[in-house]
């Protein structure tokens, strides 16, 4: 007790007391105290902001919604007496808010007005529960006649639903238009079904009415609609609607279309695919295509027949399932010999001839691959004709990708004075990388510009050389030609790295 004491001078005196520590810190709490108090009587705080935010409403909402000329709760009797009648009937304190931000005016009712609205509200059949849900997640109502607001509960007496069973599925995270649900049934009346379809229908899918007010279904019905269905095909689809929210059909569907469109499936057939398989489709989600091709270790053709020709294969696909790869086509060599044969008949080559022979020797591609690159190089500019003398003279070149094909003319066509012609008589010049091409261009017409190479060249005796036999008859021509030549290959090689950077 004598190390907790100290002295202390005594205001009027010279008589030293001594205090404890308990005592000092008593005076300070004291003295905070008398501050507190003296600085809320000149600033008081507007007791309506921790009101608001007990009510769970954030700064941001409420700001707009404090009163201008009042700062104490007791000021407005009539809001205190409100909010205490929807806490006495069940509504939770922090879910007031929303009535608040939607419907401000209920907080201002008179004298037993809310207490009314409410027994109305459960006078229509709804129970305690249901309301408290009602009044949460759509406020306006307690300013509205409800008579007028709930036209929907006639069409659920016409068709034995009782009024206080949809209060079940309400959610008061979500917020309802009771008016805008009549069009639901009102479609669906329209679509052909009968009172009991209808009902039987909504006790399914009860998401029909409360999912967006009907906004859901009516997404879905425009999906369908837009795919070409017809009436019958909606009544169809709705009569066996898959157990799924409307929400998420929608969403299935859109998937199912674009996983359709990404594996080359036309925009025609997607739409009859849609109408035939609605009900499948819009049951569960697909992956995506780049998981489902890779997983499978398929290509996007296979795939295409897969699922065209068995659409519920697209089950196998959703997400959750597990993909295994798919064994390879079992596609004999002589069935693609019978494709290879196929197409050069029609080209006009004989049957077992030398020329025949030969391609089928050194080609790898499938007929319709090899077709597909012959109508390239026709539609390129080529006489038919001189396609069909090119395969004769060089057919691996219908072994590359119409992409590189593309390339290597373009190359030709624009960066050389050569004509596309020239490549009758030489269609080897194919077969050559555009890097290789380029660097021997690129000498080539560096000597010529010095008088060491003759003008206008085959291009068959500057390309078709090896790389032995063009430095001797080319880059030796002039003392500087090694260096030159280097050069050349490493701009051309460096041009090649900067394309593959930024492709």
């Amino acid at each position: 007790m004598v190390k907790d004491a100290i002295k202390e001078p005594v205001e009027g005196g010279e008589e030293i007391v001594f205090r404890s520590k308990e005592k000092r810190k008593e005076m300070r709490d004291q003295r905070v105290s008398k501050a507190l108090v003296r600085l809320f009587r000149y600033h008081p705080i507007n007791e309506f902001e921790p009101f608001m935010e007990s009510i769970g409403l954030k700064p941001s909402e409420y700001d707009s919604l404090l009163p201008r000329d009042l700062m104490f709760l007791a000021d407005d009797e009539t809001l205190l007496k409100n909010y205490h009648i929807l806490c006495n009937y069940g509504v939770g304190r922090t879910k007031m808010g929303r009535i608040y931000r939607d419907a401000a005016d209920v907080f201002s009712f008179g004298e037993n007005v809310l207490v009314s609205k409410l027994q109305a509200l459960e006078d229509l059949g709804f129970s305690k529960t249901s309301v408290i849900k009602l009044v949460i997640s759509s406020p306006l109502i307690l300013a509205c006649d409800p008579s007028a607001e709930f036209k929907i509960l006639q069409w659920l007496d016409d068709v034995g639903i009782e009024r206080d069973w949809i209060g079940q599925f309400l959610s008061v995270r979500k917020s309802y238009n009771w008016r805008k649900m009549v069009e639901v049934p009102q479609f669906f009346s329209e679509l052909g079904f009968n009172k009991e379809g209808f009902g039987k229908l909504i006790r399914k899918n009860p998401d029909f009415l409360l999912d967006g007010s009907g906004k859901v279904l009516f997404k879905a019905v425009s999906i369908m609609l837009k795919a070409g269905s017809g009436k019958q095909d909606l009544f169809n689809l709705f009569l066996d609607f898959p157990n799924v929210q409307a929400r998420n059909f929608a969403r299935n569907i859109m998937r199912g279309v674009l996983l359709l469109a990404e594996i080359g499936v036309s925009e025609e057939d997607i739409k009859k695919f849609v109408v035939s398989n609605a009900s499948m489709l819009g049951s569960a989600p697909v992956k995506k295509a780049n998981s489902i091709l890779t997983n499978l270790s398929v290509g996007k053709k296979r795939l295409c027949k897969i699922i065209m020709e068995e659409p519920r294969q697209l089950m196998k696909y959703t997400f959750g399932s597990k993909l295994s790869r798919l064994p390879k086509c079992d596609r004999s060599s002589e069935t693609t010999l019978n494709e290879k044969v196929k197409f050069l008949k029609s080209l006009g080559f004989v049957e077992g001839s030398d020329d025949m022979k030969k391609a089928l020797k050194v080609f790898r591609g499938k007929g319709d691959e090899l077709q597909d690159r012959y109508d390239f190089l026709v539609k390129t500019g080529f006489d038919p004709k001189d396609v069909v003398n090119m395969i004769k003279i060089a057919p691996h070149v219908l072994n590359q990708k119409i992409n590189v094909l593309e390339s290597k003319i373009s190359f030709l066509v624009n960066e050389t004075v050569y004509p596309l012609s020239s490549l009758v008589g030489f269609p080897s010049f194919l077969s050559f990388t555009v890097e290789r091409a380029k660097a021997r261009f690129l000498m080539y017409n560096w000597l010529r510009e010095r008088g060491l190479a003759t003008p206008n060249l085959a291009l068959s005796s500057f390309l078709a050389s090896s790389d032995k036999k063009f430095v001797k008859y080319f880059v030796e021509k002039h003392e500087m030609g090694h260096d030159v030549w280097e050069n050349f290959k490493r701009e051309v090689a460096s041009t090649k790295k900067l394309a593959l950077y930024f492709r």
